[in-house]
């Protein structure tokens, strides 16, 4: 009994002191982690203030958190850290108070030793003990030394060397339990513009100098391990030490200020009080620079397997036993927070990190056809070991377990489903759908076919002979009976049954099977399965062959839709689809793949050249699978469909097909040796290389030198001009080129003699002058009558090439001959996309994707690193060949003339059946604006209807809006209309 009255007594002990102390909490539009914070100190004895500037109020918090008193403060969302902190004191009401950030956890019983201790000394100021850092992964906890062992007593009578005995050993007590009535003298002194370093180390070095300042050896805080914690020191580092002379004026007018604060302690002469502040500054620059009291060690990882078993802690090489962390009750407070942490995620970090265990949670939560309560369970065990936190994982599992007769297990599983509900542990699902995955599952869920729409399916699909027999070639090469029974259960369960499966494993078939049973299993080796496929797609009676791996998961509706479309087109050779990709942590992300793209399937494979379904005959026809490409066996044989029937009938259905796991974007000498082959069967003595893993730069080496027409039409602008003709002069290496500048009949003096000059002294230049004011397009027409060269490229005035070889740069793809147009990327003076290729329909019209993003990001599936075909690009730049310029008219000098000319042209020449292909490694400084032309649009959709009903080098699924490339809006198959 004695235990017991003591542990009571500490209780109530601890309670009166913390009824002392005030903790303010500070939020701004973290509601995940004010949740998390306030279920932390649900028990705290003393008031709780939390000041949140958030947008949007948190209304329902003071009902739930008796202790709490909230304020909404959406003024203060703008305003400086310091005014919040000043906004609280001011309604602070007990003599001590704590600033409590919204995702630290401050100890109670550690609280309530700083107050006492505070109570018991009159002339301290402020109290705290020592601090652990925290940073939460998904399932994991990793604690860091964020304190060193310094001196604990700041203790001295003389100002001046407690001061600097503090600065010399820095730690910011700026969370410290402290006593009111010093830091509303202080918040009621400080300038308000004061900046966000100069408050931290200006309210350190104020409590110093007003009181003594006591550090316990104690755990005092676990605080969260922010990136931005090296990031606040070197910005502390930079007002401390910068030299120029702002910086300069800074430091000291704040020295001045903080020696009027202490005046009277620090003597009565102003000067010197402010040259000793600039000297403890001195040594608080030097502390922080040898981080003479702040460490970043990593001490446990903490990871929380099991509910019925605490946390299982790994210790790191370096322990610090010096410090006061290293008992057990600590560690049971440590198991309290990790709980918390588990069970309210907060944090862009772990979300980011739980988003794809809770992706593979509900994926192993439902329910399949032929399921029996022991599958149900076995999976509900595993959906457990990813995250013990999952109420609805939980609930299910102990429901089972009590169905199979296990009391205890499901016991256990009840009580901790009570633990979790008892801290209102957040609901996973709404979690998840927060996330891209979510969106994207949810996306997925809207496209099931209902009942009803598989039967009229059924019906016209039998109507039509039943269907195309689709034959499915599955690689089970790691003998993995888990993954292959999630690929089987997505086909079973799948609104189309009109295939074949046939399953290439490296283990023992499970039974005798044979070609003519809907399920076939074929035993084979590493060595021999491209032999066994091949040899297996000559003898089946399918229609059409897919290749696929054990663990990819078929949707619901993608072959029934793939089944309809393919009976509409019976001369399609080959078809893509788009697909989900299942990241290595199990986030979901989207490939949503144009219309076949040559460029784009050349350039990135591994994203464009899976999962196509080939029509037996043309797979026979093209040889099959090589078993010299192992790692790139679908793309070796799609080049080599290429090579035997050209481009016509390969197709592309904007549907995903399934979900896989996401390829590793990497060197691949396979995928490198059959594009080199492809292209010397082509006739080039191409050199391939790659910048960026997984993609592929190409240089067909033409031998051929022709003579290129820049064409600049000039509308007046000399400044313009100037530096356009400039930049072409001095940045272009290819030798062979002229310039026709066509002026819009201009009257200035000073551009006549700027031409006069030009002409006379550049034998490149030739000036054609229009006799009437007329538009970019008639002058660019004018130009092309007059230009001697086999190409021509349109430049406009106000664009600025950028690197030397940017003509061999467009050459490069002009001289293919199945290529009509090819466009630049545009970019302005800081580096930004400002144009990257056309979009019909973007935004309502015909705009560009990634506007915005710097020159050299990546963007979706790589398009903004990589060659590839687009329906349009800009005349800002622009080349064509002039003999296809002639044959379709040029640009259009009618209802185009003033706006999208240039869009006009290149949809004429893909009619003739030209590609337009987009270059990335052309770099032209332009604004990438376009006119606002209404009447031109409405003619210009009216003209090309069908490219802006669809633009096939942007998918379907993909939103028109913004910048572009990002997930469209949840909807139907519209399965009516289809069929």
């Amino acid at each position: 009994m004695t235990g017991v009255v003591t542990e009571v007594s500490s209780v109530k002990k601890t309670a009166a002191a913390n009824e002392l102390n005030t903790l303010v909490v500070l939020t701004q539009d973290r509601p995940d982690f004010l949740r998390r914070t306030l279920q932390y100190y649900r028990h705290y004895a003393g008031p709780v203030l939390v000041l949140d500037s958030s947008t949007r109020a948190n209304a329902d918090l003071e009902s739930r958190f008796p202790n709490v008193t909230y304020l909404h403060l959406p003024d203060l969302a703008e305003s400086a850290a310091q005014e919040k902190l000043a906004y609280g004191v001011g309604r602070v009401t007990t003599p001590y108070m704590t600033f409590a950030s919204d995702d630290d956890f401050l100890l109670q019983d550690a609280l309530a030793d700083s107050v006492e201790f505070l109570q018991a000394h009159s002339d301290y100021g402020f109290c705290h003990g020592y601090c652990l850092s925290y940073r939460s992964l998904g399932n994991q906890v990793d604690y860091f030394r964020r304190d060193k062992k310094v001196r604990e007593d700041y203790d001295d009578e003389r100002v001046q060397d407690r001061v600097l005995s503090a600065m010399d050993a820095f730690i910011s007590p700026l969370h410290a339990v402290t006593r009111t009535q010093l830091l509303r003298h202080w918040y009621a002194s400080l300038p308000l513009d004061v900046s966000a370093q100069w408050h931290t180390i200006g309210y350190a070095w104020y409590l110093l100098a007003s009181a003594k300042g006591r550090i316990l050896p104690i755990p005092y805080a676990v605080r969260e391990a922010e990136g931005a914690l090296a990031l606040h020191k070197q910005a502390l580092l930079a007002v401390l030490s910068s030299a120029d002379p702002a910086s300069r004026v800074a430091r000291d007018r704040f020295a001045e200020f903080l020696a009027s604060m202490s005046l009277v302690a620090l003597g009565h002469d102003a000067d010197a009080a402010r040259n000793f502040v600039l000297e403890s500054l001195a040594v608080l620059q030097a502390s922080l620079h040898a981080d003479s009291s702040a460490a970043h060690d990593l001490l446990i990882e903490s990871n929380w397997k099991s509910p019925l078993v605490g946390p299982i802690r790994r210790f790191g090489p370096n322990q610090y036993v010096e410090l006061p962390f290293y008992n057990q009750p600590f560690f049971d407070q440590l198991s309290e927070m990790e709980f918390l942490i588990g069970a309210i995620p907060a944090g862009a970090e772990q979300l980011h990190e739980l988003e794809g265990t809770w992706v593979l949670q509900c994926q192993l939560m439902k329910q399949h056809d032929n399921d029996i309560a022991e599958t149900v369970t076995e999976r509900l065990w595993k959906a457990l070991d990813l995250n013990v936190f999952n109420k609805e994982v939980v609930a299910q599992l102990a429901q089972q377990l009590e169905a199979l007769d296990e009391p205890d297990e499901s016991r256990g599983m009840n009580e901790w489903l009570k633990r979790l509900e008892a801290v209102c542990a957040v609901d996973r699902r709404s979690l998840l759908a927060s996330t891209a995955s979510g969106q994207l599952l949810d996306w997925i869920e809207a496209r099931e076919p209902a009942a009803e729409d598989v039967i009229q399916a059924a019906v016209y699909l039998a109507g039509q002979g039943g269907g195309p027999q689709l034959g499915i070639l599955l690689l089970d090469l790691d003998d993995d009976i888990d993954k292959l029974q999630v690929t089987l259960d997505s086909l079973l369960e799948g609104a189309y049954k009109g295939f074949k499966i046939v399953v290439f494993t490296t283990g023992v078939p499970p039974v005798a099977t044979s070609l003519q049973n809907t399920l076939h299993f074929v035993q084979v080796s590493k060595s021999n399965y491209v032999d066994k496929l091949n040899q297996v797609a000559r003898q089946t009676a399918c229609d059409w062959l897919l290749l696929a791996q054990a663990g990819d998961q078929f949707l619901a509706n993608s072959l029934l839709l793939a089944a309809v479309e393919l009976q509409k087109a019976p001369q399609c050779r080959a078809v893509a689809f788009d697909e989900i990709q299942r990241h290595p942590h199990g986030a979901l992300a989207d490939v949503f793949r144009p219309a076949f793209n040559l460029d784009l399937l050349l350039r990135v494979p591994a994203l464009l050249a899976r999962h196509w379904l080939v029509r037996k005959d043309v797979f026979v026809q093209a040889g099959g699978y090589s078993a010299d490409y192992t790692k790139a066996l679908e793309f070796e044989l799609l080049l080599r469909i290429i090579q035997t029937g050209g481009l016509a009938w390969l197709a592309h259905l904007d549907e995903p097909l399934l979900i896989c796991d996401a390829p590793q974007l990497q060197e691949n000498n396979e995928e490198q040796l059959a594009l080199n082959h492809h292209l010397t069967a082509l006739g080039y003595k191409a050199q391939i290389s790659s910048a960026l893993a997984g993609t592929y730069q190409i240089d067909y080496r033409h031998t051929e030198r022709p003579l290129v027409s820049i064409i600049l039409p000039s509308q007046g602008d000399l400044p313009t001009l100037q530096r356009c003709l400039t930049a072409v002069l001095q940045r272009t290496r290819y030798a062979r080129y002229e310039v026709l500048i066509v002026d819009n009949h201009s009257q200035s003096p000073e551009i006549e003699a700027f031409l006069a000059h030009q002409e006379q002294q550049n034998n490149r230049i030739r000036v054609l002058r229009s006799e009437q004011h007329v538009s970019d397009a008639v002058l660019c027409n004018m130009a092309a009558q007059h230009a001697r060269g086999e190409y021509l490229v349109i430049l406009s005035c106000d664009a600025e090439v950028v690197h030397p070889n940017w003509l061999e740069a467009l050459l490069n793809q002009a001289m293919r001959p199945e290529v009509g147009v090819v466009g630049a990327k545009l970019i302005d003076r800081q580096g930004k996309v400002t144009q990257a290729g056309l979009i019909l329909g973007m935004n309502g019209g015909v705009g560009s994707a990634f506007i915005g993003e710097a020159k050299d990001a990546t963007g979706y599936l790589h398009r903004l690193v990589v060659e590839q075909n687009y329906s349009a690009v800009s005349a800002a730049c622009m080349m064509v060949r002039k003999e296809l310029f002639d044959a379709v008219g040029g640009l259009d000098e009618g209802p185009f003339a003033d706006a999208f000319s240039d869009v006009d042209l290149c949809l004429k020449i893909a009619q003739a059946g030209y590609l337009t292909v987009w270059t990335p490694h052309v770099h032209v400084i332009h604004p990438g604006t376009r006119p606002e032309t209404p009447t031109a649009l409405a003619a210009l959709q009216a003209k090309w209807a069908s490219a802006f009903d669809h633009d096939l080098a942007y998918n379907k699924n993909l939103s028109l809006s913004a910048k572009g490339f990002t997930l469209g809006e949840a909807s139907s198959v519209k399965w009516a209309q289809l069929l």
